[in-house]
């Protein structure tokens, strides 16, 4: 006879008793990709699934980090010791904040911090105490969810409270970011982090980019009796490696080509220009980021005037344009999508960085079960590996919960 053995939890790990409880949502990107590091426009609202840490203090200088998904395991670094080089493995994301935390200061004239406009200018590394830090966390890993950010938030914002910082959420997102990239090592841009910290019941957080201005935009799902649904394929993504990192750097060759200092500069009436200056999978990436940053604004505009209902036309441009101009899709995104759209979706396209993850589709709540089935039927006909499909809803971003 066996039975089952319960997941430790803080207290089991650590022999200890925790002082709080923060979580952090991941989001789902309604629209608007590839573009926050080209200093664009994005629409991401955060999502109804949240990793939670627990956490408690030491009397010493150790950050130590376990977690459900790696029971009794604890990965142990000093706070002495923090450098990107010295990180590694998914605690990167928890001990990557805290080195970015004593970092700030000497990074504060960087765009992503003044925009913020937080005073980072007092933080003394030294002056950190020891943490034990336990996750939890229903966000899917791999989705394109964010559970990246939704870690980097959540741990941002505790680190916050407990050194006494008093940072402000913009700049716990620059945090969160500059974590990612040099501690992890992913070349994301700060959508994600503002997302996951900012977001709002029933609401999207329109971002831009380069001012860091955020916006809350009301979405009206509920009222239009509209639900997201979310098609995880589980095909695997790495945003360190690969594609991401290819598509970013042929973004930057299109922006210096053309003379300007991001592609934010550039609007609908460049690509006749940009046609005769690029070579062909250059124009493509640019034509995506151009048109993409204009999808958003008019997402925006459309949610104002015309209501949810009338954003579909737009959601389904956008994929096209992942599809065929930045090629970042897979055939199982691509099927996800298709199926969607045949079946009475609103709109549909994949959310996240792309080469995996995650499609959406915005349906009407009594077409939802519909469409999930004639896309989990249409995964099995293809021989692809069955897809997760569950629907999400705007939720409030980090906060403490204990």
């Amino acid at each position: 006879m066996t039975t089952d053995t319960p997941t430790p939890g803080f207290a089991d790990v650590f022999d200890t008793e925790p002082v709080g409880r923060w979580s952090a949502p991941g989001r789902v990107n309604l629209i608007g990709e590839h573009t926050d590091y080209n200093d664009g426009f994005v629409l991401p609202f955060a999502i109804d699934r949240r990793t939670t840490i627990t956490v408690g203090r030491r009397d010493d200088r150790l950050l130590r980090v376990s977690s459900t998904f790696e029971p009794r395991v604890v990965h142990e670094v000093s706070l002495d010791e923090l450098r990107p080089e010295a990180l590694g493995g998914w605690s990167a994301y928890v001990t990557g904040v805290a080195w970015a935390l004593g970092e700030a200061p000497s990074r504060s004239t960087s765009p992503a911090f003044s925009a913020a406009g937080g005073d980072v200018s007092g933080i003394d590394p030294a002056t950190f105490t020891g943490l034990d830090v336990f996750v939890e966390s229903d966000v899917p890993v791999g989705a394109g969810l964010s559970s990246s950010a939704a870690l980097e938030c959540s741990a941002a914002l505790a680190f916050d409270e407990l050194w006494d910082l008093g940072l402000n959420r913009q700049t716990l997102a620059a945090v969160g970011q500059l974590s990612e990239n040099e501690a992890v090592g992913a070349p994301t841009g700060i959508m994600d982090q503002s997302a996951s910290l900012l977001g709002e019941v029933d609401s999207a957080v329109f971002l831009d980019c380069r001012s860091l201005d955020a916006e809350v935009v009301a979405l009206g799902f509920a009222e239009a009796d509209l639900e997201l649904l979310v098609v995880d394929t589980h095909v695997e993504h790495a945003h360190a490696t690969g594609g991401y990192a290819d598509r970013r750097a042929s973004c930057e060759r299109g922006a210096e080509a053309l003379g300007v200092t991001s592609l934010r500069d550039l609007d609908l009436d460049d690509l006749p220009r940009a046609t005769e200056v690029l070579d062909d999978e250059t124009l493509r990436r640019v034509r995506h980021i151009v048109t993409e940053n204009q999808r958003v604004l008019d997402t925006v505009r459309t949610l104002r005037e015309r209501g949810a209902t009338a954003i579909g036309d737009l959601l389904d441009a956008s994929h096209v344009s992942m599809r065929d101009d930045f090629e970042i899709s897979v055939p199982e995104l691509d099927l996800a999508v298709a199926t969607a759209q045949a079946h009475g979706a609103v709109g549909a396209r994949m959310t996240g960085g792309g080469f995996g993850g995650s499609a959406i589709a915005l349906v009407r709540a009594g077409d939802r079960e519909a469409i999930a089935a004639a896309v989990e039927a249409a995964f099995a006909e293809a021989g692809h590996t069955a897809p997760t499909i569950f629907t999400v809803t705007a939720a409030q971003g980090a906060r403490r919960d204990a």
